[in-house]
């Protein structure tokens, strides 16, 4: 890379040649947070013009720019772009003056992008364009040296392109035709995508990534809401589908071992930020995680074990285990039914096991019972309406992790609970 520098009111020599003028501008097009973001991005970009600069800005952000150039230049150029879709619609012209411009070197990497359809027919192009954008957002339109257009997904380097076509391929995610294509065949881009953000590959030289253990695998696969099989350890294809899609949707890498590593880092972040801690309830004989932070005991009455909101939370759970079958089951559903903790349920009933997941406008309620050893236990989770995304994680995490620990309170005396929560229902 090579930099410049503009500064008000003076016009510096320069190696490179230029001088500052008081109408010098940049167009403004992106801006990334870190120099090492940036300078991915301001690369790609400079794949299609030659004359990508970057500047910081404040809070460690770094502006991305073509320039500089006189404004009335500037100005046709942009206008010109922008009608072309060659750059994002809201970019503008900044003042070149007082700035430190780096400039992207000329001998950029060699840059690629994924084919993924094309189509002679605009109109038609458009429409694919929209259905793609629906899984990969970043997704452009090129317009072939021949005359067709490309749905394609780009720039990226070979190293990056390769890894990444072989991680969507196993996902399902791109046709099994689509192909790595070097810029320079893709043509001129008739609508501008966003460069995508995906994670390099391993260095050819760098020691492999151990592969996590299956089973906590499974559950951080279960806990990002991509994986509905057991907890087992086992390679199944439902682990093996879930993997592949979950490592195109977190795009940290291509590689499984380091995106399964990553992702389980997630989940025990998250863990960690909701105060997750082991829940010994001595009434009913379960443990399990729970966010103690926001729940407080209320009571405990005949097979059930009730925890209210804290400091006006908004959660709740319900705890129940009593002797029982099938039938005890069914009639716990009911009850929870009933008393409104799952509102107008759908209910999922197997032989062992039933599920109920409902909502209103206020909250959230999920239900789980099974019979395990001749008795009925499971819990009742109720979450606030406005965070969805937590209460789906909440829940699998509490289903992941149930076990009885002790013998309940009511392990000699089976009674049908008959007793709601002190939480406000509609």
């Amino acid at each position: 890379m090579r930099r410049f520098a503009f500064v008000i009111g003076a016009a510096l020599p320069l190696s490179l040649g230029f001088a500052a003028q008081a109408e010098d501008v940049v167009i403004r097009i992106e801006a990334k947070r870190g120099t090492e973001a940036a300078a991915a991005t301001a690369r790609n970009w400079g794949a299609e013009f030659p004359d990508v600069v970057t500047f910081p800005l404040a809070d460690g952000w770094v502006g991305i720019a073509l320039g500089p150039m006189p404004r009335e230049e500037a100005a046709a150029r942009l206008e010109q772009l922008k009608q072309q879709r060659k750059v994002p619609g809201d970019s503008f012209l900044a003042a070149a003056e007082g700035r430190e411009l780096t400039r992207i070197g000329d001998a950029a990497p060699e840059q690629f992008s994924l084919r993924l359809e094309s189509t002679p027919d605009r109109a038609r192009a458009e429409e694919l364009l929209a259905k793609w954008r629906e899984t990969l957002p970043e997704a452009g339109l090129w317009t072939l040296p021949g005359g067709r257009l490309a749905i394609g997904f780009g720039p990226m380097d070979r190293a990056t392109g390769t890894a990444w076509l072989q991680a969507f391929r196993d996902a399902g995610a791109v046709p099994k035709d689509a192909f790595l294509a070097p810029g320079e065949e893709m043509g001129e881009i008739a609508i501008i995508g966003k460069v995508p953000d995906l994670g390099a590959p391993p260095a050819p030289d760098a020691a492999p990534v151990p592969m996590p253990p299956l089973e906590e695998i499974q559950r951080a696969l279960r806990w990002a809401g991509h994986y509905d099989g057991g907890i087992d350890g086992k390679d199944g294809p439902k682990t093996r589908a879930a993997i592949a899609e979950e490592i195109v949707r977190l795009r940290a890498s291509p590689d499984t071992a380091t995106a399964m590593a990553e992702l389980i880092r997630r989940r025990e972040a998250w863990r960690a930020e909701m105060g997750l801690a082991e829940l010994r309830d001595a009434h009913t004989g379960l443990m399990l995680p729970a966010p103690m932070e926001k729940l407080q005991f209320d009571r405990a009455e005949r097979a059930l074990s009730i925890y209210g909101p804290k400091d006006g939370s908004g959660a709740a759970l319900i705890l129940f285990s009593q002797p029982g079958g099938q039938q005890e089951m069914l009639d716990l559903a009911g009850l929870v039914t009933a008393l409104g903790w799952v509102p107008a349920p759908e209910r999922k009933v197997e032989r062992g096991s039933v599920t109920l997941d409902g909502r209103n406008q206020t909250h959230i309620g999920h239900a789980e019972g099974r019979v395990v050893d001749g008795r009925v236990q499971g819990f009742v989770l109720i979450w606030p309406i406005s965070d969805p995304e937590d209460q789906h994680r909440l829940a699998a995490e509490i289903s992941d992790n149930l076990a009885r620990f002790a013998p309940g309170a009511t392990e000699a005396r089976p009674e049908a609970p008959a007793i709601a929560p002190a939480i406000a229902q509609d």
